[in-house]
């Protein structure tokens, strides 16, 4: 919205600084960061009222669980959503059709949580929404989105599949490219919500994987950039690195909160929407297999679970103590706070890793 300030402009004023998106996402990331702040303490004091009990506590987890996190209010995902939609529709070109095409699938599989979180806290158990229903809406929400990136990207691209690395090699998936990119999505926002077990154990990932998917949209949305290092220009993606300035902020207001020991939950709220942000940011920018790369946390932690249930289907017996992983280690004796910070570490380096991708050929 505030981009139109730059019309007023004579290009050596205030007002050009709207123009450059670098400015916009400072703008986002502090306007974010502040709403977080500000509303946080009233929103949690608001679920705790509303919510009561909190939380509903699996009785299957682990032991202490129970005792320390009884109580605690859900739906702190609404926190970092109203801070990023009113963050990004301040500061973001509203012409923009990639940040309609975020926004869209961040809500709508917002709303997928927020309909599950409700029932968790409503009837005071832990099941929620059918499993089949949630996947089945949250696969019809990205074949929308898969069919409406399709239609964007350049003719060149439009349907096919970008390796790292081997950058001259373009698979060509045609239709096939809508339900590849329907699995990223939805894989995307359930293996986030998998992943959201600890305290501060998703949105840290998160934000790290969204400050370099903001790169990544940045730089694929310049020519010089993607000329000098040789990756597919996607034009208009690099306004997208305002919405994810606009998720760092949201987040570290909620983190604020979160931190140990959590005053508020995201819930399925936030992990479901900020995971299919994620997938949606990498189906837009061309860069799907990087996104396995640089959300490395959330595909073991996915993985732990499909291994486990699989597993145990076959033989009756478990290769992890309990999973996701998270809570193996738990099983194995490791303190909350000493398993969370080493994810984060991981996820530093598995974002290293996948920006290296944009370099090396």
């Amino acid at each position: 919205m505030l981009y139109f300030l730059s019309e007023f402009s004579d290009g050596g004023d205030l007002f050009n600084l709207f123009r450059y998106i670098t400015f916009r996402a400072g703008g986002a990331f502090l306007t974010a960061l502040i709403f977080g702040f500000i509303f946080g303490k009233p929103l949690i004091n608001l679920l705790r009222r509303k919510q009561k009990s909190g939380q509903p506590i699996r009785e299957d987890g682990p032991e202490g669980h129970i005792l320390t996190k009884a109580g605690t209010p859900t739906m702190g995902g609404l926190l970092i959503l109203s801070a990023l939609l009113i963050s990004t529709l301040m500061w973001a070109r509203w012409d923009n059709p990639y940040v309609w095409l975020v926004l869209f699938v961040t809500f709508t599989f917002g709303l997928i949580g927020f309909a599950d979180d409700y029932s968790k806290v409503s009837k005071q158990n832990t099941a929620g929404v059918s499993g089949r229903v949630r996947l089945g809406l949250g696969f019809v929400i990205a074949a929308i989105a898969a069919i409406w990136a399709m239609y964007l990207h350049p003719e060149d691209l439009s349907g096919h599949l970008a390796f790292p690395v081997f950058k001259d090699t373009l698979l060509n998936l045609g239709v096939l490219f809508v339900p590849f990119a329907m699995i990223v999505m939805v894989g995307a926002a359930n293996a986030v919500n998998m992943t959201d077990g600890l305290d501060g154990l998703a949105i840290m990932p998160v934000m790290i994987a969204g400050g370099s998917f903001g790169i990544i949209a940045y730089v694929v949305g310049r020519t010089d950039f993607t000329e000098y290092l040789d990756v597919h220009y996607v034009a208009g993606t690099g306004e997208i690195t305002i919405f994810v300035a606009a998720l760092i902020g949201g987040g570290l207001g909620f983190l604020w909160y979160n931190a140990p020991p959590a005053a508020v939950f995201m819930g399925d709220t936030g992990s479901l929407a900020l995971g299919g942000a994620l997938g949606a940011i990498a189906v837009a920018t061309k860069h799907e297999i990087v996104l396995a790369i640089i959300g490395g946390v959330f595909v073991v932690e996915a993985l732990s679970v499909i291994i486990q249930v699989a597993y145990y289907k076959r033989t009756k017996k478990r290769i992890f103590l309990m999973a996701p992983i998270h809570h193996h280690f738990e099983k194995k004796g490791w303190g909350e706070a000493q398993i969370v910070i080493r994810f984060w570490i991981i996820s530093v380096i598995l974002a290293i890793i996948g920006l290296a991708t944009l370099k090396l050929r």
